[in-house]
């Protein structure tokens, strides 16, 4: 094995290379890919809709039709789905990832073509191993195996020739055989859908395996290593994993789990990266060790356009290419990809730390923040201020979500926020103080609106009881894969849900 692992940390290492060649030339990288893009789908019916034969420059593209989103798109899925082919895309498209994203009860189905999964989804999933080792030349990555907590979908079939399931759920059963080989669980357990079942067939199956690295959503990453202890009687995952080195997150910011992971893995050499990968594609990669940046990958298949923050509610917003972004400024993401996604709004927001190269930071949702009296909390505002307030408390939180209170008879608004912690806090007051001194730290918006509790009062913390968001996805059928609890929200739906909920389950 030391010699296979040699082997193939030294493979994995020779696509550096070409990831400096995009850093150098990410311009023309981005618009070389544009023309492949248009000229690949323009005998599609999309393409022929809007003349791609004649688009010549960006300025063409972006002027032909305006930026879409689900909705706009949703009668030619509809219509993929049913079987019609060269809809979107010119070649077949018989994958679908079904995204909800958040706990909504609408689903998303997002075609996903032969050409994303091999340029964009597995060719993210090589870079990742390729930064890894490159950074890590030491590594004992390929000794073991790696653990991956995917979906909790099984693949179903809307007909004969077309599937879905979770993005994870859909790259497990189109994994290239060499990585089978150093996975683990078995992929019908992998492929299990009933979450509780699911997580314990996957401890009883990989606590005897000898697992150098694991793959997942932080939150369902936890539940499996607490179960897995539960399984061994053991005191931390490093007496189950000795070798475990990496552990490799997304869909959610880690800050709010960094504590939980270093109590389950009290190892002070394990790493932890982070990618940015969704249902479209695969956009960001971790290349710098102990960094909370991303490097944006230019050549997956995808051309970027970025709307200014101040354009998100306009009807035909501004769109800005690579060229024209700058640093420290929030913007929705518009990608057009290889899987026949045009000019499509994905519902994310990134800020740039870096333009040399272009590194990124995810900072929410353009449907998930708080706005209901000028304050513009967005979900990385919120994120951040958590992380201070336990830092400065001892608190360790598990979930959270925070929605407003409107004004009433007597009462100005507030902000509330439902909190299951890990570790309380050994004054609640003091963390409440801590997170809305950070709020005011890092949002001039929320810190105007406080000023004498004039149109904001003090922040009103409600510590829910241990599991309750567990219990609440349960009810909601919504255990396990990409499924999370929204950070923010900028109505009571979501918090009344949960209070009700809680004041049921608890009566």
């Amino acid at each position: 094995m030391p010699i296979i692992n040699s082997i193939l940390s030294w493979i994995m290492k020779q696509r550096i290379h070409q990831i400096e060649l995009f850093i150098k030339y990410p311009l023309e990288v981005q618009e070389e890919w544009l023309r492949k893009l248009v000229y690949a789908g323009r005998y599609s019916e999309w393409g022929q809709r809007y003349d791609y034969q004649s688009i010549r420059t960006i300025s063409d593209f972006q002027n032909r039709f305006p930026v879409q989103d689900y909705e706009s798109i949703k009668p030619y899925i509809l219509r993929l789905k049913a079987g019609e082919q060269r809809l979107l895309w010119n070649s077949e498209v018989k994958w679908f990832a079904k995204s909800s994203g958040t706990t909504s009860d609408k689903s998303k189905f997002i075609p996903v073509t032969a050409e994303a999964l091999e340029e964009c989804h597995f060719k993210g999933g090589k870079d990742l191993l390729s930064i890894y080792c490159n950074n890590h030349p030491e590594t004992g990555l390929f000794n073991g195996k790696l653990l991956s907590l995917g979906g909790s979908h099984q693949i179903n079939s809307f007909n004969n020739d077309s599937f879905y399931g979770d993005l994870s759920a859909i790259l497990i059963q189109n994994l290239p055989f060499w990585i089978q080989l150093f996975r683990t669980p078995e992929i019908s357990i992998a492929l299990m859908d009933e979450w509780e079942s699911k997580i314990m067939r996957m401890a009883e199956a990989t606590l005897r395996e000898d697992v150098t690295n694991i793959s997942g959503v932080p939150s369902w990453t936890l539940v499996l290593l607490h179960k897995i202890l539960d399984l061994t009687g053991k005191k931390d995952i490093t007496e189950v994993w000795p070798n475990l080195e990496l552990f490799i997150h997304g869909a959610v910011n880690f800050e709010p789990y960094r504590d939980q992971f270093k109590k389950l893995i009290p190892n002070p050499a394990m790493n932890y990266y982070e990618t940015y990968n969704a249902s479209e594609g695969f956009f960001g990669i971790q290349d710098q060790h102990g960094s909370d940046e991303m490097l944006l990958m230019l050549d997956y298949g995808i051309f970027y356009e970025f709307i200014p923050a101040d354009q998100l509610n306009s009807d035909n917003p501004k769109t800005l290419t690579l060229e024209q972004v700058e640093t420290g400024k929030n913007y929705a993401i518009v990608i057009t990809t290889n899987a026949g996604l045009w000019r499509y709004k994905i519902g994310d927001t990134v800020t740039f730390t870096s333009l040399h190269p272009f590194r990124i930071k995810i900072t929410g949702r353009t449907a998930h923040f708080i706005n209901a009296f000028g304050e513009e909390l967005i979900v990385e505002n919120a994120e951040k201020a958590i992380s201070e307030a336990c830092r400065k408390t001892g608190a360790v939180i598990r979930e959270y979500t925070a929605s407003p209170l409107f004004f009433s008879a007597g009462s100005c608004g507030a902000h509330e926020w439902l909190i299951e912690f890990e570790s309380l806090p050994v004054e609640l007051d003091r963390f409440t103080e801590a997170l809305d001194q950070e709020l005011k730290n890092v949002n001039s918006d929320y810190e105007a609106k406080r000023y004498k509790d004039l149109a904001l009062r003090p922040p009103i913390i409600r510590a829910l009881p241990y599991n309750t968001f567990y219990q609440w996805l349960k009810m909601k059928e919504k255990l396990g894969g990409q499924h999370k609890v929204p950070r923010l929200s900028n109505d009571r739906k979501v918090a009344d849900e949960i209070l009700s909920f809680t004041s049921q389950l608890y009566s």
